[in-house]
């Protein structure tokens, strides 16, 4: 996986860093996070019930 691309490769699996549920490809629904320089993914599951904890790391410009 690249750092300037927020995508994996197609042939690679995502999972939840929340849950650990295995997705094919890249989840349209799914979020990712990048924290102290590293990407995580959310399913749609956890980013749901994380959705305040997730927007109060944004900067304030994206408000």
């Amino acid at each position: 996986m690249d750092q300037q691309n927020p995508r994996p490769a197609e042939s690679e699996n995502l999972v939840c860093s929340r849950c650990g549920t295995v997705a094919e490809g890249t989840p349209p629904t799914w979020t990712c996070s990048v924290e102290n320089g590293t990407r995580h993914y959310f399913c749609d599951a956890c980013a749901r019930e994380n959705i305040r904890a997730i927007e109060g790391r944004l900067d304030s410009d994206w408000w």
